[in-house]
């Protein structure tokens, strides 16, 4: 810990540090709240920044600082006077940089902490989701006029539905035999969808959806929420690339919904939850209606199934791979995982009908 005291002094922090204190709970990153002597100054956020999951540093700041510098504008022009509390401010370097490296070649990045927000885990109420929904949208819609050819990819084909087909496929060939035999029913499920949920991804080849600058993690515990639960500014920036609308609006559905866990043993405890579904699209659309076209619209139902069925090929390939990727706490953790996000498809499927209802209605 001492060491990070020297590692903060390397950016153009105001104050005295008093304490350096682990915060949080990411599993990408290691974070720490430092604290100054005076409540009159700014406290701060300091990252160990982690270089095996984002291998380009740079490229991730240069996007992190131009979206949001996009976003300060955007917000200075609509006269907001709590622009501090509404997107995340980088710390630069006294050289003038956005990134420390050590002389262990660690990566470390700072921002001003954003006082007096609250962050939920899992959503708990219906206003709470809906507020979640406006506030990805209102994102999105404050990067709208942002050329999405302006940031670089972070992580190579992060939500490219072809490339997880792939590696399904590939271990569906090459896979741990004795796996291969124990998941023949979930493999069928798999394999038999395979062709609807690549709708998405053929429309945006053929031009008919716009490419757009998108978050890609759309998760509640991404949303800062001010003291009366409204939504303050959406964090987690790393993965902000070029992607479709519904690569947001899909993971949000399939995280905020739920009404299990992601990885539930207990597979009658999961499906979705269409009030909430209902609570999101409805922010969601308020922000963005006007921004986005009628085809984008029209598939914003399909991408929470599109989605939910990526996530259940990404783990059970890792599950027939032997577990190479995803951190398990025991041997069938991936395919409980597979089968939980599975029931939570089947339950979109079940209401299919009603989300692109719902859909249709707000829209």
């Amino acid at each position: 810990m001492d060491k990070l005291y020297t590692i903060i002094s390397q950016f153009s922090t105001t104050g005295k540090i008093q304490e350096i204190t682990p915060m949080g709970s990411g599993h990408i990153h290691e974070t720490y709240l430092a604290r100054t002597v005076s409540d009159n100054t700014d406290a701060y956020v300091l990252q160990h920044f982690n270089i095996n999951v984002f291998r380009d540093p740079e490229a991730v700041m240069q996007n992190l600082d131009l979206i949001t510098a996009h976003i300060r504008q955007k917000l200075e022009s609509q006269g907001e006077s709590d622009i501090r509390r509404k997107v995340i401010t980088p710390v630069k370097l006294r050289t003038g940089g956005l990134m420390y490296r050590d002389d262990e070649n660690k990566v470390y990045r700072c921002f001003l902490y954003i006082p007096k927000h609250k962050t939920f885990d899992r959503a708990v109420s219906t206003e709470q989701v809906y507020e979640g929904g406006k506030a990805y949208g209102m994102f999105l819609l404050q990067l709208s006029d942002l050329s999405a050819n302006s940031i670089k990819e972070t992580i190579h084909r992060f939500h490219d539905l072809d490339l997880r087909l792939g590696q399904f496929e590939d271990a569906c060939s090459n896979g741990i035999r004795d796996r291969l035999a124990e998941t023949r029913h979930e493999i069928d499920m798999l394999q038999s969808r395979k062709t609807e949920m690549r709708t998405i991804l053929m429309l945006g080849r053929e031009g008919k959806i716009p490419l757009r600058i998108v978050h890609h993690d759309t998760k509640i515990n991404n949303v800062l929420f001010d003291e009366n639960g409204k939504g303050l500014c959406v964090i987690d920036l790393d993965t902000v690339m070029p992607g479709y609308v519904h690569d947001d609006f899909g993971d949000s559905i399939r995280t905020f919904t739920n009404t299990g866990e992601e990885d539930d043993p207990n597979l009658d405890k999961v499906s979705m939850n269409i009030r909430y579904f209902e609570a999101f699209a409805r922010g969601f659309l308020e922000i963005t209606s006007t921004m986005l076209t009628q085809a984008e619209k029209d598939h914003l139902a399909l991408s929470a199934r599109v989605i939910t069925y990526m996530q259940a090929l990404r783990f059970h390939a890792d599950y027939l791979n032997g577990d190479t990727y995803y951190r398990i706490h025991h041997p069938s953790h991936n395919l409980q995982r597979t089968r939980a996000q599975l029931k939570l498809l089947l339950s979109m499927e079940e209401q299919y009908g009603e989300m692109k209802r719902i859909i249709r209605d707000l829209g």
